[in-house]
């Protein structure tokens, strides 16, 4: 496979990847369909294919940086119903014979690649028994990959595990700016302790610290060793 343009780091190459998130539904026999409110729910998130039922209770959808890839990650997990796996890797057209690079297309079904062979991987080992935080991560370093996915399943924990309560509050809130607890406050009419000890109890600021960790592991699944 030719090496994909970028920048040498520490006897490595700076790939660019396509980050694939294949989504499934855990729960559909009880609730029935919820496709169509998860894909409300990623529409915040950066897309170069955007997310889109893919086939039964799935959706696929392409992003262009590991941020988003952890972003909408994030947020199929807030919902407690979700089987998340990051593909890393390179796509293009569903027919091989086309050849080239990613189609011009908005259509999940026009790609194919090994990014989306990946993210099937990743999501069949997400919907595994026993796995608490149900994300996975595949891409050509499967260490890189396993690390990744450590991360993502901390960050996952600290997701799940908040109160509908607490996401009134950081549903309003913006990473990384000041004073923003009073008028939060104030929106929701409790007091700025209240707030305070929403953030505290989520692990809001914590979660946020380590996300770039989680992207950078991310953007060197599909790194390739420089040869020797």
């Amino acid at each position: 496979m030719a090496l994909p343009a970028g920048a040498q780091v520490a006897g490595r190459i700076e790939a660019m990847p396509n980050y694939v998130l294949t989504i499934n539904q855990r729960d559909s026999r009880e609730v029935g369909d919820m496709v169509g409110d998860l894909l409300r729910s990623l529409r915040p998130v950066s897309t170069v294919v955007p997310f889109q039922r893919s086939f039964g209770d799935e959706a696929i959808g392409i992003v262009p940086d590991a941020r988003s890839a952890v972003d909408a990650s994030m947020r199929a997990l807030r919902q407690r119903r979700w089987n998340v796996g990051i593909g890393v890797g390179s796509v293009g057209p569903a027919d091989p014979e086309r050849g080239g690079s990613l189609p011009d297309t908005q259509v999940i079904h026009d790609v194919g690649g090994p990014g989306l062979v990946y993210a099937r991987r990743a999501v069949e080992e997400a919907a595994k028994a026993g796995v608490r935080v149900p994300v996975a991560v595949d891409g050509p370093d499967a260490v890189v990959a396993e690390e990744s996915q450590a991360v993502l399943r901390l960050i996952g924990q600290l997701v799940l595990t908040r109160t509908d309560a607490e996401w009134a509050v950081l549903d309003l809130l913006v990473p990384g700016v000041r004073g923003q607890q009073k008028p939060v406050a104030a929106e929701l009419g409790i007091t700025v302790q209240a707030v305070s000890k929403a953030v505290q109890r989520s692990f809001w600021n914590e979660e946020h610290a380590c996300r770039p960790a989680a992207e950078r592991l991310l953007s060197l699944v599909d790194a390739v060793e420089l040869p020797r």
